[in-house]
């Protein structure tokens, strides 16, 4: 039997329920009180096979108790679904703000007739606000799950974004086909560390325990993580993972021809969301990519390159299409990578602007009109090494102090 995967392919509308298996719905209760129609805060995932499992989280220390709840029922790598509301976030609530999370997780798993450790909880919006409890009690037992509702889903968990993020991909080794379907949400307050505000990923591929955590840290790491919006990390950063194996065949651990197609399709779906997130920043005009290329390791490529992405110079730098740049210089200097200016080489799109520690004789409205388009290219080349890494962000608007100035009152 063949084992040259086949070329993968991005499925039309495809989402979290893409994969088999997967169900989704969503409803309006009443938590959000913004966005455009159809208002939908409260959604539901879910698999009716028990689903191999991980998630990485926020690290910011003010910690939503919905956080501390999917990081106590993944403690066995295993879950069913996932309840998700937007509007409120459930963090800084102390007690009552882990009782209400633990309550979601029991209202859902009675429903679905599952135990509530396996149910996971994710809550985005307002911090310290409580949650509407009597409202999301009722809605929990009102959503309709269907096989095609992830999109249902996908919306419910937006708050400042103006487009829901959705991506599914399709790969086949020697007959033997998978789906990686995801959703992500995140406008604002995006530069994550472990995750992103949210992002879930299903598949019917069946992934080994011991490989689940570790793929998926990887991935966010390369994808997820090399994001940046506004440099403040979400208090409910939570990325999640669910494989439940639907698809049959054997356990994929990683080493075999059909485990690294899966991880190249997982980080393919990754990555295309990650780029969503930054397309669609608060305010954002201008899909930001760097790319720093000739680095002595690939911790200073990612180091270089998530700094050159999250600096607010080079974010209004490209903003106010200005050739200025020294402000991705100053953003490489301060990046703690390795570095010889003699050495560096800059590009904007495919013009190159810096070359040997001295800028190039290029037309400086060359460079500015480079930068009018709706996503921009800036290449780093360190010259010290083999190692690189790509990173996204967005452009700083007045947009961006709009929203919010404005986003509680």
């Amino acid at each position: 039997m063949a084992t040259v995967p086949t070329q993968p392919q991005f499925l039309p509308d495809g989402g979290v329920t893409s994969p088999r298996g997967w169900q989704a719905g969503a409803r309006y209760v009443g938590i959000k009180r913004y966005g455009t129609e159809p208002r939908l805060d409260l959604g539901l995932l879910w698999s009716e096979r028990l689903a191999t499992a991980a998630g990485v989280f926020t690290r910011n220390k003010v910690c939503g108790a919905p956080v501390a709840v999917c990081r106590e029922n993944l403690a066995d790598g295993r879950a069913h679904a996932l309840v998700a509301n937007s509007g409120c976030s459930n963090v800084a609530m102390g007690a009552r703000g882990l009782e209400d999370a633990r309550r979601m997780a029991a209202i859902t798993a009675a429903r679905l007739h599952v135990s509530a450790d396996q149910v996971l909880v994710a809550s985005t919006g307002v911090i310290a606000r409580p949650l509407p409890m009597p409202v999301i009690e009722q809605g929990i037992g009102e959503i309709e799950l269907t096989d095609d509702g992830g999109a249902s889903f996908a919306r419910a968990i937006m708050t400042t974004d103006t487009v829901s993020k959705e991506r599914a991909i399709r790969f086949s080794v020697g007959g033997q086909s998978y789906v990686v379907g995801g959703t992500a949400k995140g406008s604002g307050m995006v530069h994550p560390d472990m995750a992103t505000v949210f992002c879930f990923l299903t598949t019917d591929a069946p992934i080994a325990p011991s490989w689940i955590a570790p793929l998926l840290k990887d991935t966010a790491d390369r994808s997820i993580n090399m994001t940046d919006v506004d440099m403040d990390t979400s208090t409910s950063d939570t990325m999640l993972l669910l494989a439940n194996g639907a698809a049959g065949g054997e356990l994929l651990s990683g080493g075999e021809p059909l485990g690294v197609a899966f991880q190249q399709a997982l980080m393919d779906v990754a990555i295309e969301l990650s780029r969503d997130l930054c397309r669609d920043g608060e305010g954002a005009e201008t899909l930001i990519e760097v790319v720093v290329k000739g680095a002595s390791s690939e911790s200073d490529a990612r180091r270089a390159a998530r700094c050159i992405a999250s600096s607010p110079l080079v974010k209004t730098m490209i903003t106010g299409k200005d050739a200025n740049l020294g402000r991705v210089l100053m953003a490489l200097g301060r990046s703690g990578a390795q570095l010889d200016v003699e050495s560096v080489g800059i590009w904007i799109g495919e013009h190159e602007a810096f070359h040997s520690g001295t800028p190039t004789e290029l037309d400086l409205k060359t460079i500015s009109d480079t930068m009018r388009q709706s996503e921009v290219r800036v290449t780093v080349e360190l010259g010290l090494g083999g190692h690189q890494a790509t990173a996204w962000g967005c452009d700083l608007t007045e947009g961006y102090i709009r929203i919010n100035a404005d986003y509680t009152t």
